[in-house]
């Protein structure tokens, strides 16, 4: 049997790492993961109670433990959270264990995918704009760091997309 492939998705909120993720476990045959469904799943609550009891850093804490259980199986595709680059230990785990795609999009279509999303504590502030802005800042020289491949989600469909990733990948 020929070896299975991890491949991770990784970028900021709203560049489309779900839809994508699904789409691509699909036409690989592969299964799909998504680290902020499964602490739902594992809490019992949305990351949005998650971050208000908790906080960010207890939040980060449990997508650091999730994240680093998901990605030692094999054959799957993981769309991580946005900030979840920022833990050393998450970015050691992909670049080791599978391809690091790392989904770039402008701020104006982040905030254009986001501005209805209630589910995003991060965003629920005056100036959603302005945040997007500073966690790019902070976060896209982490993507670059430990992208495999970087693909523009921009004016493409999910499908298109995903077609991109696997001629890249050469799956």
């Amino acid at each position: 049997m020929a070896e299975k492939r991890n491949i991770f998705l990784i970028g900021p909120m709203g560049a489309g790492k779900s839809t994508i993720g699904r789409h691509l476990a699909q036409m690989l045959h592969l299964d799909f993961h998504d680290s902020d469904q499964e602490i739902e799943h594992r809490t019992g609550a949305d990351i949005a109670w998650v971050f208000d009891v908790e906080g960010e850093e207890g939040f980060r804490r449990r997508e650091t433990n999730v994240i680093s259980e998901l990605s030692e199986k094999q054959g799957i595709v993981l769309a991580t959270g946005g900030g979840s680059i920022e833990s050393k230990e998450t970015r050691n785990h992909l670049s080791a264990r599978g391809f690091v795609v790392y989904l770039e999009t402008t701020i104006d279509k982040q905030v254009a995918r986001t501005q209805r999303d209630k589910r995003r504590p991060l965003l629920q502030v005056d100036d959603p704009r302005e945040v997007l802005e500073a966690l790019a800042t902070t976060r896209n020289p982490l993507y670059e760091e430990i992208a495999d491949v970087v693909v523009k989600t921009d004016d493409q469909s999910a499908k298109a997309v995903a077609n991109q990733i696997i001629e890249k990948l050469g799956f």
